[in-house]
């Protein structure tokens, strides 16, 4: 769709739950919450459109992750290590909260060690990540994914392509 519309796409942070602990929730509890339907529903959508559901056990709080994505966009490795981090984390069950883990993977797309200790111990990236979240909430942003195109349409959750594609010719 990016090529067909000449759409450009840019991910910003957005804190979903910033109440969550450091070490996330286990996913039992969003199955408590929520309920298996939920889960079944989600596995089915993954599912139909040909991507591997298997998400981690643990739920992270992903704050840290959302930090040191910036950084990434800093070092010109957005793309691909927000890439790394969906996969790790739907693919292969990571929990992408944990410091190891986003070492692992920033190491991989080339950061550097030490910036990314220095971010992890301190608050680095905190105030863009927040005000990121602030300016998605205020333009009624409710989760994720939400889209927002040609700064006028937002389109909430995950999407069929026809829902993308009314949306872009409307815009």
């Amino acid at each position: 769709m990016r090529d067909e519309h000449g759409a450009a796409i840019t991910w910003l942070p957005y804190d979903l739950h910033p109440e969550y602990p450091p070490e996330g929730i286990p996913r039992d509890a969003l199955r408590k919450r929520y309920g298996e339907v939920f889960h079944d529903r989600t596995r089915e959508l993954f599912e139909r459109s040909g991507l591997v559901w298997n998400p981690s056990e643990t739920v992270p709080n992903t704050r840290n992750a959302l930090r040191v994505t910036e950084l990434a966009r800093d070092r010109g490795v957005h793309d691909a290590f927000h890439d790394q981090l969906m996969e790790a984390y739907w693919e292969r069950g990571e929990n992408i909260g944990d410091y190891a883990i986003l070492r692992a993977h920033a190491h991989e797309v080339g950061l550097d060690r030490d910036e990314v200790d220095r971010v992890l111990a301190g608050d680095d990236y905190l105030d863009r990540v927040q005000a990121s979240t602030q300016q998605a909430l205020s333009i009624g942003v409710s989760g994720i994914p939400a889209f927002l195109l040609d700064s006028r349409l937002i389109v909430l959750g995950a999407q069929p392509r026809a829902v993308f594609e009314r949306a872009l010719a409307d815009v």
